[in-house]
This record gives C-alpha cells, sequence and structure tokens, in this order.
C-alpha cells in the first residue's frame, strides 16, 4: 500500500493506522508501539528477576528431575564431632593452663 492511500497496514498486528494526519499520526502510532514494547519488556525483565532471585536462594542448581548437581555435602557422624569437641576442649584447657603457669 502506498503512503497517501486512506489507511496504512502494519505489519505486526495487521492493524489499521488512519492516515488523516499523515506522518505526524504515524508516529503516535509508532509511540504507542513503542510503550506498548516497551511494557512488555518490563514484564519479562521482572520475570527474568524473579527467576534469578530463586536460582540465588536454592544456591546450587537444581537438575529437571528435582536432584541437585554438584557435590553432595558431607555429613559428620555424632561420634566424630564428640570426639572433635574433646579434643578442642583438651587444647584449650592445655592453652589455658600454659597461659596461667606463665602469669606466676
Amino acid at each position: 500500500m502506498d503512503l497517501l492511500g486512506k489507511t496504512l497496514t502494519r505489519r505486526l498486528g495487521r492493524e489499521r493506522i488512519p492516515a488523516l494526519g499523515g506522518f505526524m499520526n504515524i508516529l503516535a502510532a509508532l509511540k504507542q508501539e513503542e510503550t506498548k514494547l516497551q511494557k512488555q519488556a518490563d514484564k519479562v525483565r521482572q520475570q527474568v528477576d524473579a527467576v534469578r532471585a530463586a536460582m540465588k536462594v536454592l544456591g546450587r542448581e537444581v537438575a529437571g528431575n528435582g536432584k541437585r548437581i554438584g557435590k553432595k555435602k558431607r555429613k559428620m557422624s555424632a561420634a566424630a564431632r564428640a570426639r572433635i569437641g574433646k579434643a578442642t576442649k583438651l587444647r584449650w584447657a592445655r592453652f589455658r593452663a600454659a597461659k596461667a603457669k606463665g602469669k606466676r
């Protein structure tokens, strides 16, 4: 269709734009389309931000079947924790005894 005709056809939505005002109506229609696309882009940005926040909360990536990807977290037995705690207390007791001996 030519620019001087009664109406112009946009390719995307096939809506008709009245060509009564000529160039200014075309600019107005383009500005409307720009704002519409900007709103869509904002919605998509918000969705991407939500997905990124969810990924950050999860901390690790998760496969499609729900299993975590990467190394498994190491678990320590209660007996091992007790041995470590006992050794730490003994180490601090020696440190305090040596410190007290040095002050006298």
